[in-house]
Parts: structure tokens; sequence; C-alpha cells
């Protein structure tokens, strides 16, 4: 039983240093640029790995409501990016 969690808490962690990593790296892209769309697709990364961490926080923790709260960062950050697409489709328009 105690290997069996150890392999659990050990991926874990390295998958929560994993995602903590590529938040930074996107944080890097939602700064740096260069174009609108370059950072609205890094702010929707983040948000989608965000959703990873409170997932993964939910398994180590046991306590699954975290789970809905991962489903609503996920349709937020989907209905954020599909009103920056409209926005920047409309305002390449004359």
């Amino acid at each position: 039983m105690f290997a069996e969690w150890d392999i659990v808490s050990a991926s874990t962690t390295g998958v929560m240093f994993l995602l903590w990593t590529a938040i930074v790296l996107a944080m890097y892209r939602l700064i740096r640029g260069p174009s609108l769309p370059d950072r609205v697709v890094a702010l929707d990364l983040i948000a989608i790995l965000m959703v990873g961490v409170i997932v993964i926080h939910a398994i180590t923790t046991d306590q699954p409501v975290f789970l809905r709260a991962a489903i609503v960062v996920g349709l937020v950050a989907y209905l954020g990016t599909i009103a920056f697409a409209y926005f920047i489709e409309k305002r390449g328009r004359p």
C-alpha cells in the first residue's frame, strides 16, 4: 500500500512542478507579446494550466469539491477566449 502511495505522491509532485514551470513560461509569453493574439493564447494557456493545478490539488488532498472549481475555471477560460477572439476579429475590420 505504501509503495503505491509513494508513486502517486511522487508523480503528483512532479506534475505540479511541471505545471508551475509551464505557467511561468506562459506568463513570460503573456508579458512579452509580441501581438494581442499571442497574449490571448498565453492567457488561455495559463487558465487551462491552472485547471490542471486545481485537479492535481484535488487529487492530493482527496477533496473532490475542488473539481467543481476546476470546471468553472475551464468554462470561464473558454468563454473568455471566445470573447477575445471575437474582439480581435471585429477589430481587424475597418
